[in-house]
């Protein structure tokens, strides 16, 4: 718990994240401005800053909520890909490869969360 949240893995890959789903919402068409593209933008967004603000907590109860929150968020930008997908908004390449890069960050939480002590 004394490291600092940016010298975890699990925050670096999700920013990562957070850069590739903004350069790929950037070619949204401008009408999703404010519908798919800020959604998948904030869900995104909200992975690192759940790690981060779970790391800051003063116990392993609080940052186990925090991870689970932000697999939560990846649950969401990995729903939001398929939607943006099927409407057409993303190439099919362009999806898998956010998709895997969703599925390394939720491996690295997961292992993350089996670190730390079990729930009560």
């Amino acid at each position: 718990m004394g490291r600092s949240y940016k010298d975890l893995v699990a925050w670096q890959k999700a920013m990562d994240l957070v850069a590739a789903t903004y350069r790929s919402t950037a070619r949204f068409p401008k009408e999703e401005q404010f519908g798919l593209t800020s959604q998948l933008r904030r869900a995104a967004v909200s992975i690192p800053s759940n790690i981060a603000e779970g790391q800051g907590r003063l116990s392993e109860k609080e940052f186990r909520y925090f991870l689970g929150q932000a697999r939560g968020s990846l649950m969401e930008v990995e729903t939001q890909l398929q939607i943006a997908k099927n409407l057409g908004y993303m190439e099919a390449e362009q999806t898998k490869e956010l998709l895997e890069s969703c599925a390394e960050v939720g491996r690295i939480l997961n292992g993350l969360m089996a670190s730390i002590c079990k729930p009560e």
